[in-house]
C-alpha cells in the first residue's frame, strides 16, 4: 500500500488570523530567510572562495540532483573554502533556525571537512562563531560544534557519525530558539548540544563550507546540496 496522501482543497497556511496574509491559501514565505542551492547552478562571485594554493577549482560536475565538485590541490594541508557573500544570517533567541546538507569526500580519513553556518574567517576549520559539523584529519568521525567567540566558549558533541569513502551523507541541526541545538545523520536524529547564551553565536554568520587535505595528495568533495533556513 502506498502512501495515504491528504488533500487540502482550499490550501495550507501558517499565517496568523488576524494578519493581512490570513486568507492566502499557501505557507507565508516571508516568516522566513532561507538559502537553498541544488547546485543546477554555480555562480563563483556568490562566495568568497578562500585557497592556500592556486588551482584548487569549484565547478558543476554531472550527477541526479545537482552537483558541485570542489577538487583541492595535491600538498599537505592546501584549502579551499566558501562561504556565501555577504553573510546574511544571525542566530537569535526566540528564533529558530535549520540547516542540512548532503556531500561526500573521496578520502574520508586523510581529510578536514566544515559545513555549517559561520562568521566570515578564512580559518574555516577553527572559527571563532558559528554552528558547524567537523571531520579531523586522520579520523573519519564526525562533531558538530556550537561556538560564541574563541575567548567565550563552544559546546560540542564528538563522534556523531562515521563517513565512508565516496559516500554521501546528509548531516542537519535544528536551533530550537531557546537553548538546544538537535542534530540529524541521513535523517536520522541522534541527540542535541546545549545552544544557551554562553554558546550561541552572537555575531552575522553565513553558509560555509570547506576541505582541507590531510595528506600530501588531491582531495575532492562532492556537495549536492546546502540549506538554511532562520525564522525572522
Amino acid at each position: 500500500m502506498g502512501n495515504v496522501v491528504t488533500r487540502f482543497p482550499y490550501g495550507v497556511t501558517n499565517v496568523a488570523e488576524n494578519s493581512l496574509f490570513a486568507d492566502m491559501p499557501r505557507p507565508d514565505d516571508t516568516l522566513f530567510h532561507t538559502y537553498f542551492n541544488d547546485f543546477d547552478v554555480y555562480t563563483a562571485g556568490d562566495w568568497v572562495v578562500t585557497e592556500t594554493d592556486a588551482g584548487a577549482t569549484q565547478a558543476l560536475t554531472a550527477g541526479d540532483g545537482g552537483w558541485l565538485l570542489v577538487t583541492n590541490t595535491a600538498a599537505d594541508n592546501d584549502l579551499v573554502a566558501l562561504q556565501k557573500t555577504p553573510a546574511a544570517f544571525s542566530f537569535t533567541a526566540g528564533k529558530r533556525a535549520w540547516f542540512r546538507a548532503k556531500f561526500k569526500v573521496n578520502d574520508a580519513t586523510q581529510s578536514d571537512i566544515v559545513f555549517g553556518v559561520q562568521v566570515v574567517d578564512t580559518t574555516p576549520l577553527d572559527v571563532t562563531d558559528g554552528v558547524y559539523f567537523l571531520k579531523a584529519d586522520d579520523a573519519a568521525t564526525v562533531d558538530i560544534i556550537c561556538r560564541k567567540n574563541a575567548t567565550t566558549g563552544s559546546v560540542s558533541a564528538s563522534a556523531i557519525s562515521t563517513m565512508a569513502d565516496d559516500t554521501f551523507t546528509t548531516l542537519g541541526w535544528y536551533y530550537d530558539g531557546i537553548d538546544k541545538i538537535t542534530y540529524a545523520v541521513d535523517g536520522v536524529v541522534k541527540g542535541s548540544i546545549s545552544a544557551t547564551s554562553a554558546y550561541l553565536p552572537d555575531t552575522i554568520c553565513t553558509v560555509s563550507f570547506a576541505l582541507q587535505n590531510g595528506a600530501a595528495a588531491a582531495k575532492t568533495m562532492t556537495v549536492d546540496y546546502i540549506y538554511a533556513a532562520f525564522e525572522r
